[in-house]
């Protein structure tokens, strides 16, 4: 089945040179493993999203740390981080895709196919692999044209003070995940009393991570805000603890 690509390159404002770069970016696996019975991993690969979805996620990441800092220049290092988790994380990018009505063009198979359109992980899975698309395409300039069109009101509306509640992004994905709650520690601290560095470690069930700030708040805040990035990428390389059975 071949979904109709025009309305979705007009959504986002670029005309594919190469449209099966557009359509692979919305193929998800179980699309790919129920229509190509009896094709190698390899090739199934080579048909879904999830390579795409990793380039993109990293184009997303890069173009959003610039205009961040292009537009806040006399910002910290952790008050563009934290602005910069805000906008890129899957609730932010899931509520982007159902905005732009992304699920719609959604190629789903097997139990996908009813709730998949609305699902967070496959809608920001999706719109990172159609940055992928469009990278791979036309370049770095017109994935960062995509990019701030599509996210002009959020870079604008973003601040430090509205992108600090990563405690409780962690928690409710944790609960969704069925994990315990997760315990912050405190490692070390630093520098003098005026201008004091805090390190925390966050664990939960499966992993954890670490964040610095200048008070124990912040530093907690920017742990979460990185565990938020390792549970949604499960392969990257991070020192993992066995979940209790």
């Amino acid at each position: 089945m071949r979904v109709a690509l025009g309305p979705l390159e007009a959504i986002i404002g670029h005309k594919f040179k190469d449209l099966k770069l557009l359509e692979r970016a919305v193929t998800h696996r179980s699309w790919a493993y129920e229509n190509m019975p009896g094709e190698t991993d390899e090739n199934v690969r080579s048909a879904e999203n999830e390579s795409m979805e990793f380039i993109g996620d990293s184009v997303l990441g890069l173009v959003i740390a610039e205009q961040l800092f292009l537009r806040n220049p006399t910002l910290s290092e952790g008050d563009l981080t934290l602005m910069k988790h805000n906008l890129v994380s899957g609730s932010a990018l899931a509520s982007l895709s159902e905005t732009i009505g992304l699920g719609e063009f959604l190629r789903l198979g097997g139990s996908e196919v009813k709730a998949g359109r609305r699902k967070q992980s496959l809608l920001t899975n999706a719109f990172e692999a159609v940055i992928g698309a469009v990278f791979l395409d036309s370049g770095y300039i017109a994935a960062r044209v995509v990019i701030t069109r599509l996210m002009e009101a959020r870079l604008q509306s973003v601040t430090p003070e509205a992108s600090m509640d990563f405690k409780s992004r962690l928690q409710t994905e944790l609960q969704a995940q069925k994990y315990k709650t997760a315990g912050y520690h405190l490692l070390k601290t630093e520098g003098p009393p005026h201008a004091r560095s805090f390190f925390v470690e966050v664990t939960w069930e499966t992993g954890k991570a670490r964040g610095q700030g200048n008070s124990i708040k912040a530093a907690e805040m920017m742990a979460a805000a990185e565990a938020l990035n390792i549970i949604k990428q499960p392969n990257k390389p991070t020192p993992k603890r066995t979940r209790k059975k």
